[in-house]
């Protein structure tokens, strides 16, 4: 398959991480942890995106592979309890490292493809994201991840 003319060619690094919409936090943790022998690397309450969410990384793993993210919803109106709401527990959305959040916009408005906010916002661990259109994306949700200049870890969607 041709990559010609990808905007974002050179400015994709990785799948940084799947995010999973769950109605419990700690439930989802205890059977990944159980099921899987994931660890979790990362938590935190983001309010701005209204949600509760956490990294989990197999075990051993230095933070550059993808990750799981668990996304529990704030509150009833947060995107993720309406996504909940709507679709249920499940997959959520699928996101792209980049090294330039700025610069992804920029390639991403070029060629057309909408995305969901004007400005970057603050996504995990001080991470900078915004999202794709799921019409623009063939029904999926895909966020844009630059991490904090420290972090290896994905972004947040609320």
């Amino acid at each position: 398959m041709a990559t010609l003319g990808s905007p974002l060619k050179s400015l994709v690094t990785a799948i940084d991480h799947v995010g999973i919409a769950v109605p419990n936090f700690a439930a989802a943790v205890a059977f990944y942890r159980m099921t899987f022998g994931l660890d979790l690397v990362h938590e935190e309450v983001n309010e701005e995106q209204g949600v509760h969410e956490g990294m989990l990384r197999a075990p051993g793993e230095d933070g550059t592979a993808a990750a799981v993210q668990l996304l529990a919803p704030l509150g009833p109106t947060s995107p993720i309890a309406k996504f909940l709401n709507r679709s249920g527990p499940g997959l959520q959305q699928l996101a792209y490292r980049v090294t330039d959040i700025e610069s992804a916009m920029a390639a991403l408005r070029a060629a057309d493809v909408r995305l969901l906010y004007d400005t970057p916002r603050r996504g995990t661990a001080g991470s900078r994201i915004n999202f794709v259109h799921p019409k623009d994306a063939g029904g999926v949700l895909i966020e844009l991840v630059e991490p904090a200049p420290t972090e290896h870890q994905g972004g947040s969607r609320g």
